[in-house]
């Protein structure tokens, strides 16, 4: 591995050969940016949880990462499991280790979107303790035990990024989705303290809030066509966020020369919060 040293410190390396971990590679958010990241010329080891129904969308996102020419694992997999997660990071260390390439994973990607969608009052169904102690353990203290894992297995080095998505909804109400945006403000919290504990080994932790963007993850929340019908007359822009908005974005974040960037809820959203 070559390195070489910015004015800021920041070990800088090569993009090629390095890898990307991708939570939630298999749709949405978590496919474009597994898409995009592998034209970047890294390997990429994607963590979803499909479905026979949906195995087709996976298959399309391995064939496009194979086809820019880089490697492909993918997981298929509960990843708040945590004895499937230690399996995961096992083989990922076992693989990094035999190549002599520990450190070489450069990019821990955050896009899981599995949560309960339930007013918090009302008649009838509401929220429980299951549905909100499940929807904080999904979509944020899986990416606290993901970066343990693979800061204690030594995969990441100075010269990492890590990144988790959120959303609008991390500060606004939304009609039921309470719940799931208790889960961005704590996943939010969450990038915050890790930014200041892996700053000594120049790794850095960013959320990125995206605007409205049309998701399968979207259109199950049950106010969905309002918000896009919102966004689409707010945004400057005059469009909806895409997947590929997004991970255009995020890459550029992961290039060398952003050691400084680190702790932030980055918006990648066209100005769409800007305006209400």
């Amino acid at each position: 591995m070559r390195y070489s040293h910015s004015n800021e410190g920041e070990c800088m390396v090569e993009q090629q050969g390095h890898w990307a971990l991708i939570l939630g590679a298999s749709s949405g958010f978590g496919a474009a940016i597994a898409r995009e990241f592998a034209h970047q010329g890294y390997h990429i080891a994607g963590v979803h949880l499909d479905r026979r129904a949906t195995m087709g969308e996976v298959e399309a996102v391995l064939a496009d990462i194979r086809a820019a020419g880089v490697e492909a694992r993918f997981f298929n997999i509960n990843a708040a499991d945590e004895e499937k997660r230690a399996v995961v990071i096992a083989e990922l260390t076992g693989l990094l280790r035999n190549r002599n390439e520990l450190g070489r994973l450069r990019v821990l990607v955050h896009s899981l979107a599995f949560g309960a969608l339930k007013p918090m009052v009302a008649e009838g169904e509401v929220a429980t303790a299951q549905h909100l102690t499940m929807t904080l353990e999904v979509m944020a203290n899986t990416l606290v035990y993901w970066t343990q894992g693979v800061i204690h297995n030594k995969l990441m080095g100075e010269g990492g990024r890590i990144f988790a998505l959120t959303s609008a909804g991390g500060h606004r109400v939304w009609r039921d989705y309470g719940i799931v945006s208790a889960a961005k403000a704590a996943l939010e919290a969450h990038i915050r303290q890790l930014a200041v504990e892996l700053a000594p080994l120049g790794i850095t932790a960013n959320a990125i809030q995206a605007g409205v963007t049309d998701t399968p993850a979207l259109r199950k929340v049950p106010s969905y066509e309002e918000m896009m019908a919102k966004s689409l007359a707010t945004n400057p822009y005059g469009r909806l966020t895409t997947p590929r908005d997004v991970a255009a974005a995020i890459a550029v974040l992961a290039q060398p020369g952003t050691a400084w960037i680190t702790g932030n809820v980055i918006r990648a959203d066209g100005g769409e919060d800007l305006m209400g």
